[in-house]
């Protein structure tokens, strides 16, 4: 996976000012502890951001807790790890709660108080200048950070985030990649990592450099994670469903 890395070109022979090509900015979402998923993603970068939602639905929560605490300078609360740092309804979808409460219970079984305690102290948003461009990023909204499932509808979105300054406005939640531009801000949604849901399995991811994005998608060995859900105690149907979203991709 990548680095940080320092970009800088020599120095100017002539003036002695440095040059800086642009930044390479990795987004990331909605892991839900598949390690397999995250470790796919093979792509240097100079800056890593990630949108929530290390765990639930996946086999390894404290594997990517570690992962990402380890790597991820940048990162914001998702409605996931809220409900697992917090011990309270992660208000998903009704469609995916039950294994959302199952996996949970799992997930508790296997974190300490550390790791539920890093879920539960992530903020809820962050605002940062980059590469001469202004963020702002949340898990869901920006009205509603934690919840809200808004799909990629551009008047929608042009409301939402009418009063935000920022060039670019970074979520995930939805599970489903999108770029949307309102006026000249840039909603980037890069998907989900570990548990896509647009008719597509492969892990989803963004890639910003130079004020352009790319939704980026990589392969990776399904029947790994399934391997590894039916290595935990969790009841064989609630594996069989998990199985079936990542093999998929949701349908």
């Amino acid at each position: 996976m990548g680095v940080w890395a320092d970009t800088r070109s020599p120095a100017h022979p002539l003036t002695g000012s440095l040059a800086y090509p642009p930044m390479k900015i990795l987004v990331l979402s909605d892991i839900h502890a598949n390690l397999t998923a995250l470790q796919a993603i093979q792509e240097d970068y100079d800056h890593l951001i990630c949108l929530g939602d290390l765990v639930d639905y996946g086999p390894q929560p404290r594997e990517c807790i570690e992962w990402v605490r380890q790597r991820v300078p940048r990162i914001v609360r998702g409605n996931h790890d809220n409900a697992v740092g917090h011990r309270v309804d992660c208000r998903c979808s009704e469609k995916f709660k039950p294994l959302s409460v199952a996996t949970r219970e799992y997930t508790w079984s296997v974190l300490n108080a550390d790791e539920t305690g890093y879920l539960a102290r992530l903020p809820l948003t962050d605002r940062f200048e980059l590469d001469g461009m202004r963020f702002l990023a949340v898990h869901a909204t920006p009205s509603d950070p934690l919840f809200c499932y808004l799909a990629a509808d551009e008047k929608l979105w042009a409301h939402e985030v009418a009063s935000v300054q920022a060039d670019f406005i970074l979520v995930g939640h939805t599970h489903r990649p999108f770029v949307l531009k309102c006026g000249q801000k840039s909603v980037v949604n890069p998907g989900s990592v570990g548990q896509p849901r647009d008719g597509d399995p492969r892990t989803s991811y963004a890639v910003i450099r130079d004020g352009r994005v790319e939704l980026r998608r990589v392969e990776y060995p399904v029947e790994s994670t399934v391997q590894a859900l039916e290595a935990t105690a969790l009841a064989r149907p609630v594996v069989a469903q998990l199985a079936q979203v990542l093999r998929t991709g949701g349908r």
